[in-house]
């Protein structure tokens, strides 16, 4: 939090910050969101895998690229915090900073999961979410951020001096390497900031703190991506529940989160995944 001010308020202080503020990432030459390619990959398609992830825990799933996925609030009100990593090259992963500077602290249909440097390209695009009524309430909060780092224990021994090892930061590390074939210490440097599905967030309007509330997310609701290139897709069912009050503990109540897997039924040969970024690299070195 800024502290109160101590120092002498120049006789400008109020011109100064009357300033119009400007977008750090005008959107406006990305590609359209081209919602009739996206409703027609939808059109038929047909579930040929799903996961569940258990309270507390996490799991992984690998979608190909043209492939959809679907995450499912199934027994109750639960959030989640999503990995994403490129399938074939692990290191490449998704950039929650670089999406929320794109797209803004929450994200929503038409919105891109982008991956980060050097390829820096749409892993994953927004398609459809059945909580896309909530909008910001009068709090300023709303779903699906991309502010939330993911509950870690580190953060929780400095705050309690506490060991809880459910948190979502374990569960994905636990899960990516049991997936991949990874020892912990290999698997936990690939874990990373994520996006929270269903969890309902904002700022404070006085100390503009990242705060929490309960999730309006009921049992049925999904929100549903078309994978852009070959993804693993991990997925932490978090100890917090409907985040309504604690994480980082076995407080809250928790249900599991469903991960389905869908083909689309159309012929989708004229489509191609997202390529590398086109940066050549060189960051001003001479050759």
């Amino acid at each position: 939090m800024k502290p109160v001010g101590v120092m002498p308020i120049p006789k400008d202080a109020q011109e100064r910050r009357s300033i119009a503020p400007v977008i750090c990432y005008p959107t406006e030459t990305l590609p359209k969101h081209d919602a009739a390619f996206y409703k027609l990959a939808q059109k038929g398609m047909t579930l040929i895998n799903s996961v569940i992830v258990l309270p507390r825990d996490g799991n992984t799933v690998e979608v190909t690229a043209g492939h959809i996925f679907r995450i499912v609030s199934m027994e109750g009100s639960q959030v989640g915090d999503l990995n994403l990593w490129n399938a074939n090259d692990l290191n490449e992963k998704f950039y929650s900073g670089k999406t929320r500077a794109l797209h803004g602290t929450h994200v929503g249909v038409g919105d891109k999961l982008w991956s980060s440097f050097p390829a820096m390209r749409p892993m994953a695009t927004i398609i459809a979410d059945t909580l896309d009524w909530y909008g910001f309430d009068g709090d300023g909060a709303s779903v699906h951020d991309v502010i939330g780092t993911r509950c870690d224990p580190y953060t929780n021994n400095i705050l309690s001096g506490g060991q809880y090892h459910l948190c979502c930061h374990s569960n994905l590390t636990r899960a990516l390497a049991a997936s991949q074939g990874l020892s912990l210490e290999q698997a936990e440097p690939l874990v990373h900031d994520v996006l929270n599905i269903f969890m309902c967030t904002g700022f404070t309007k006085k100390t503009h703190q990242y705060f929490m509330k309960e999730s309006p997310v009921r049992p049925g609701d999904y929100i549903e991506f078309f994978a852009e290139i070959d993804l693993l897709v991990g997925l932490s069912a978090c100890p917090g529940g409907n985040c309504g009050s604690k994480h980082s503990s076995n407080e809250a109540n928790c249900y599991p989160l469903g991960i389905e897997v869908y083909k689309p039924m159309t012929d989708l040969k004229e489509w191609k995944n997202s390529q590398v970024n086109r940066y050549d690299g060189t960051h001003g070195k001479k050759k």
